[in-house]
């Protein structure tokens, strides 16, 4: 006992580092199993992509029956259509059945509000939807564009444009029309 009473700074440092190997071993285990139960670093399947999915997407099915459409989209009044846009041969030959749909979310916002635009185009699988806004007698590309993904589409637009403001989407690559919505905006 005489000899570790001679020599207490040794003494110290044994057990200074004793104590630091412990908890290192200790810290090191914990981080281990949290790293397995959380999933982190390297897998079990050899980095094989797709080697379990983590999410089931069904294919999609057209539905069958003569019960009419599950919803039903606000468009404008053919009459009130005419007189106010005198609509181009595409556009009064589209039909609603295989044409694009477009909505909108809100009939009045207040100058740059978003104004939720969406619809559908069963027959435009992957097409870019071009919106367009009327302005002065005419319509002019709008800076947003949509992708129709499962037959639908979604974008949003903002404008400072004070009044009534009509919007309607082209597809790019066949010139094809939806119906005109309408947004008051101030």
């Amino acid at each position: 006992m005489a000899q570790h009473q001679d020599r207490p700074v040794v003494t110290g440092l044994l057990a200074l580092a004793g104590v630091g190997v412990v908890v290192g071993v200790v810290i090191g285990l914990v981080a281990l199993v949290g790293i397995r139960m959380l999933g982190i670093g390297g897998d079990d399947e050899g980095g094989r992509a797709g080697a379990q999915q983590s999410m089931y997407i069904p294919d999609p099915v057209r539905t069958t029956g003569d019960s009419g459409p599950q919803i039903t989209l606000a468009t404008e009044d053919p009459e009130e259509s005419e007189e106010s846009d005198s609509p181009s041969p595409s556009e009064s030959e589209t039909t609603k059945d295989e044409g694009i749909t477009l909505q909108s979310a809100q009939s009045s916002v207040s100058g740059m509000e978003q104004i939720d635009l969406s619809g559908v185009y069963p027959d435009g699988e992957g097409a870019i939807l071009q919106v367009e806004r009327f302005v002065d007698g005419g319509w002019t590309d709008f800076p947003v564009t949509a992708s129709v993904s499962g037959g639908t589409f979604s974008t949003y637009v903002q404008t400072g444009q004070a009044g009534e403001n009509r919007f309607r989407v082209r597809d790019t690559s066949n010139g094809e029309l939806s119906n005109v919505v309408k947004v008051r905006v101030g």
